[in-house]
C-alpha cells in the first residue's frame, strides 16, 4: 500500500530512458481526478526533459490499472457528468495524456496484472506494448452500459480486426497472450520481468537519433488522433453516461452484486 503521502505518479530517469509509475496500488492505480492530473504533468515533464528520449509506463503494484475510478469518477452526480461532458473533471482528462506533444517521444506501455477500460485504452494509444504474462485486458465500457467504440477503434488502429469486434462487443477478458498473437501488443515478457523488457526495449530506440524517431512517433499519433476524435465524437452524441443503465451497473459495481436487469435506457 502507498503511502498517503506519496505521489501518485513517480518520475525517473537513467541513461536516456525515463520511467512513469502509476503508485495507486491499493486502488489497483485506478485513474481518479488527482492521479490524471500528477500523470498529465509526469508526461509534459517527459516531454520537455532534456535527459530522456524515450518513455515507459508502468503500473506499481498488482496491476497497471483498473482503469477510471468507479465510486469518483463513474458515481458523480447527473449534474457533474453534465458540466464536465463526462465522467471525468475538464482538466483531468486521461485523453490528453499522449495526444498533446511538443517533442513527440515515443511512449512504451509495460503492462502487469490487469490493463482495464480506460487503462486498455492508454495503453494502446502508447507507441510500443509490452506486456507481462498473463495480463488481462478488457473493455470495460461494454459490460458497464457505456460506448466500446473508442476501444474498438484503437484496436483495429492496431490492426484487431474482427478480433476487436468480438473483445468490444462481448466484454470479456483477453489476455497477453491472445493480444500477441493478433500483433496488438508488441512482446510478452516473463513474469516480472516485463519493466526490464521494456526498458531495454527503450534502451535500443534511444540510442538512434532523436528526430527521425520523434518524427514517425509524430506522424503515428497524428493519425492515431484522427481515428480517436472520430470514436470519441459519435460517444458524446450517444451520452450513455446519462442512461439508466449506466448507473445501475456503476452502482452494481461497487455495491459488488449482479447488475441488472437492464432496461435499454
Amino acid at each position: 500500500m502507498s503511502d498517503p503521502q506519496e505521489p501518485l505518479v513517480f518520475y525517473a530517469v537513467e541513461n536516456r530512458v525515463a520511467t512513469i509509475t502509476l503508485n495507486r496500488p491499493a486502488r489497483l492505480n485506478a485513474f481518479n481526478d488527482d492521479m490524471t492530473r500528477e500523470a498529465l504533468a509526469a508526461m509534459r515533464r517527459f516531454d520537455l526533459d532534456p535527459d530522456a528520449d524515450v518513455a515507459v509506463l508502468c503500473g506499481n503494484g498488482r496491476a497497471f490499472s483498473s482503469g477510471a475510478d468507479v465510486q469518483q469518477r463513474q458515481l458523480r452526480p447527473k449534474e457533474e457528468m453534465e458540466k464536465h461532458g463526462g465522467p471525468q473533471a475538464r482538466d483531468a482528462n486521461s485523453q490528453d495524456l499522449l495526444i498533446n506533444s511538443v517533442n513527440w517521444k515515443p511512449v512504451i506501455c509495460a503492462a502487469h496484472g490487469y490493463v482495464l477500460g480506460l487503462a486498455l485504452g492508454l495503453a494502446l494509444e502508447c507507441d510500443l506494448i509490452v506486456a507481462e504474462e498473463g495480463t488481462k485486458f478488457q473493455v470495460t465500457e461494454t459490460p458497464r452500459g457505456l460506448s466500446g467504440a473508442k476501444y474498438w477503434a484503437l484496436l483495429n488502429f492496431r490492426g484487431g480486426g474482427s478480433f476487436a469486434t468480438q473483445v468490444t462487443l462481448t466484454g470479456r477478458f483477453f489476455t497477453a497472450e491472445e493480444a500477441k498473437a493478433v500483433n496488438l501488443i508488441d512482446a510478452v515478457a516473463p513474469k516480472g520481468q516485463h519493466i526490464a523488457a521494456a526498458q531495454a526495449m527503450a534502451a535500443t530506440i534511444a540510442k538512434n537519433p532523436p528526430l527521425g524517431v520523434r518524427h514517425a512517433v509524430q506522424q503515428r499519433r497524428w493519425e492515431l488522433k484522427k481515428v480517436q476524435q472520430e470514436a470519441i465524437r459519435q460517444v458524446g452524441m450517444a451520452k450513455l453516461h446519462l442512461s439508466e443503465d449506466f448507473r445501475e451497473s456503476a452502482r452494481a459495481f461497487v455495491e459488488k452484486r449482479p447488475a441488472g436487469p437492464f432496461k435499454g435506457r
